[in-house]
């Protein structure tokens, strides 16, 4: 097969594949069968002779092969896309900046920078979404976004093992704090200390791709009560203010706790540090990326 006959369809479905890591999700993003998606990657795979996707227990991987194909595939889909919002008056992509965002970032820091640009950069269009750090790195590898704000716990390792790295920004690095019912006993001082957190009861959900939880103390030495799960960081917030139990969160989140919630320091053991990094893919950005950039660093400063 003649890769040039290489159909629009089989490139957004590679792309979907390598950004989102398995041929389950992909479907589910595009509301295809897997099987649709496993045809697609077949035959693209055919006309590249080769494989482009590494099968692993974990997910899938691009081969050296799939990076390249992955390099141009990404240029003729945003040249499609760019035309298509062209044709029906929209902004073209010189002025469109795609940004990618783990939930809590959308809290404070993302509103106030977008807010800013309305102000000073009405020209600008920013297209944003939302996801799992894991999730935000693929589609930066994937080419679906310009720029993506990660979120970072100790030992701060690089977000993944892909060649080039990522360019990355710290754009704050700060403790985090615990969210407290107002009315709990441990909302009545300034700070909480370590050794008050045993025998509490969390609200808690699971970190996308492994089993570390969300929520709960890090480093507790016993098994943690684990009394409601939620993936929302809001609705987190509205349990603890509800009197359900107790949550970690970013100091930058105190802002935005609801009534009924204390978010407060935690003493007494090692500090747990958490940090907002702006990432990249390693090429010179286009002026509007560095300007969106710009609005991101000046927000975290605020």
């Amino acid at each position: 097969m003649d890769f040039t006959q290489v159909s629009l369809t089989a490139l957004r479905v590679f792309r979907a594949v390598a950004e989102q890591g398995t041929f389950t999700a992909a479907a589910v993003s595009l509301g295809y069968t897997q099987s649709a998606v496993s045809r697609q990657i077949a035959s693209i795979e055919r006309a590249a002779g080769t494989e482009l996707l590494e099968r692993r227990r974990d997910g899938v991987r691009l081969t050296a092969a799939g990076h390249v194909v992955m390099r141009r595939a990404t240029v003729v889909l945003d040249e499609i896309d760019a035309t298509a919002r062209e044709l029906s008056g929209l902004p073209g992509q010189a002025g469109t900046v795609r940004l990618g965002w783990f939930p809590s970032a959308g809290a404070v820091l993302l509103p106030e920078a977008l807010s800013e640009l309305r102000r000073t950069d009405p020209g600008l269009h920013v297209v944003s979404r939302e996801g799992s750090t894991p999730a935000l790195v693929r589609a930066l590898r994937a080419g679906s976004l310009d720029l993506a704000l990660l979120a970072a716990a100790p030992p701060f390792r690089a977000p993944d093992a892909e060649s080039p790295p990522l360019a990355l920004e710290t754009l704050t690095e700060r403790a985090l704090c615990l969210a407290v019912p107002a009315a709990h006993p441990l909302a009545r001082g300034d700070h909480v200390d370590v050794t008050a957190l045993r025998g509490q009861r969390w609200i808690a959900g699971s970190a996308t791709g492994g089993d570390r939880l969300l929520g709960v103390w890090p480093g507790l030495d016993e098994r943690p009560d684990i009394a409601h799960t939620a993936r929302d960081w809001l609705a987190k917030l509205r349990l603890v203010a509800a009197g359900c139990g107790l949550t970690t969160v970013p100091a930058s989140l105190a802002a935005a706790a609801p009534p009924g919630v204390r978010v407060l320091p935690v003493r007494g053991g090692p500090q747990e540090q958490r940090r907002l990094l702006l990432a990249r893919l390693p090429h010179p950005p286009a002026d509007p990326v560095t300007r969106v950039a710009a609005a991101l660093r000046a927000a975290a400063r605020a």
